[in-house]
């Protein structure tokens, strides 16, 4: 059974920073594409930040290129977003995704989520 569990959501000011984290199952995670969504009230889901386990490729939303940086320690089974220059548009529920690992854009296609963790910017 694939688990994910998101954490490192909070309150920020505008301008902060926060870097979330995200643990998923041991042996489900080799070999799996890793990514971020978030959804904000009122808005879809919407692609964040993805980072692909053949190669550590990674490929990030337009709005968040140059703010937000994804990670992965394999030898942790996690997956982490740095945000940065946070303002209050990042405000959302961010949830991790994962799906076998494959060739293509990294930005859908994904079979697992996690429950989500909400991130609150305040001007």
């Amino acid at each position: 059974q694939v688990q994910l569990a998101e954490s490192g959501g909070g309150l920020v000011q505008a301008g902060g920073s926060l870097r979330l984290s995200c643990a998923a199952s041991r042996r489900t995670f080799g070999g799996y594409d890793m990514a971020w969504f978030r959804q904000a009230p009122g808005k879809e889901r919407e692609f964040v930040a993805g980072i692909r386990w053949m190669n550590g490729n990674t490929q990030y939303a337009d709005s968040v290129k140059g703010r937000f940086t994804i990670s992965s320690d394999n030898a942790k089974s996690t997956v982490n977003l740095q945000m940065n220059s946070l303002t209050p548009d990042d405000t959302a529920v961010y949830t991790c995704a994962t799906r076998p690992g494959r060739l293509g854009p990294l930005n859908r296609e994904y079979a697992y989520w996690g429950q989500g963790t909400q991130v609150t910017v305040s001007s």
